[in-house]
C-alpha cells in the first residue's frame, strides 16, 4: 500500500460520524441537549467533527481521536478498533475478493443537497432529519447520495441503502450488505407497534406520519448489493 493509500483510508476512519463512535460504546444520548452525550467518562458534546470532555477538559477532531479518548487506546489501537466497527479493511493488507462491507465516505459539504431532496422532495420534517444525522444513521456520502446505515448487533453498521437525491436519482446498497443481520429503523422510546417498510426513506416518511410505531426497512425485497 502507498502512501496515498494510507492517507485516504486514515481519512476515511476520521471522518466516521461521532455519533455513530459514541453509540458504538454505548454512551447515551442527553434527552434535553442533542449535542450532548453521557459515556462512562462524563458528558462530552459534540458539535460537527470537534467533541469536548467538559468533566475531563479534553476534547478533540474526528473519530480516531474519539475513539482513542473513549477508550483509553493509543492510536494504533483505536485504528484497529473502528476497523473492526466500522468494517474498514486492513490498512496493511490489500483488499480480499471476499465482499467485506464497504461503506461509502461521509462528506458533509453535501450534506444539504441530502437534505433538501429529503424535505423538498420527500416531505420529511427537517427536526427528523436532523434527529437521524445526529444519530449517525444518516450521512452524506461524496456523490450526494443519501446513506441510510442498518445496524446489526451492538449497533454496529452491517450495510446502507443508498439513495441518489441528485437529478440522477437511483437506488443501491453499499457492498457487502448484509439484510439478514440488521435492518435500518426510526422508533419512538416506547413503540409496540411495528410497521415494515420497502425502505429507509419510506420508514422514515411512515414514521413522520405515525411517530408512536416502530418503523422499519426491509432494504428491498429483492434489491440487489451495489
Amino acid at each position: 500500500m502507498n502512501t496515498d493509500d494510507f492517507r485516504d483510508r486514515l481519512h476515511h476512519l476520521r471522518a466516521i460520524p461521532l455519533e455513530s463512535v459514541l453509540a458504538a460504546t454505548g454512551a447515551q444520548r442527553d434527552p434535553l441537549d442533542r449535542a450532548k452525550w453521557h459515556t462512562a467518562l462524563g458528558a462530552i458534546s459534540v458539535t460537527g467533527m470537534k467533541f469536548m470532555n467538559w468533566n475531563q477538559g479534553r476534547g478533540g477532531g474526528g473519530a480516531i481521536d474519539l475513539a482513542m479518548h473513549l477508550n483509553g487506546l493509543d492510536f494504533k489501537a483505536a485504528v484497529n478498533w473502528l476497523r473492526r466497527h466500522f468494517a474498514v479493511p486492513d490498512f496493511s493488507e490489500p483488499p480480499s475478493s471476499a465482499r467485506s462491507l464497504t461503506l461509502p465516505l461521509p462528506d458533509r459539504s453535501k450534506l444539504p443537497t441530502v437534505m433538501q431532496y429529503l424535505v423538498d422532495h420527500r416531505g420529511i420534517p427537517p427536526s427528523l432529519i436532523d434527529s437521524l444525522v445526529e444519530s449517525g444513521r444518516l450521512y452524506a456520502d461524496t456523490r450526494a447520495n443519501a446513506v441510510f446505515l442498518l445496524l446489526g448487533k451492538e449497533n454496529r453498521p452491517v450495510g446502507a441503502e443508498l439513495r441518489g437525491t441528485t437529478p440522477a436519482r437511483w437506488r443501491g446498497m453499499a457492498p457487502g450488505s448484509q439484510k439478514d443481520l440488521g435492518y435500518f429503523s426510526v422508533h419512538a422510546p416506547r413503540a409496540t407497534t411495528v410497521m415494515l417498510c420497502e425502505f429507509a426513506i419510506d420508514a422514515i416518511s411512515c414514521f413522520a406520519l405515525h411517530p408512536g410505531r416502530f418503523c422499519i426497512s426491509t432494504s428491498g425485497a429483492n434489491q440487489p448489493s451495489a
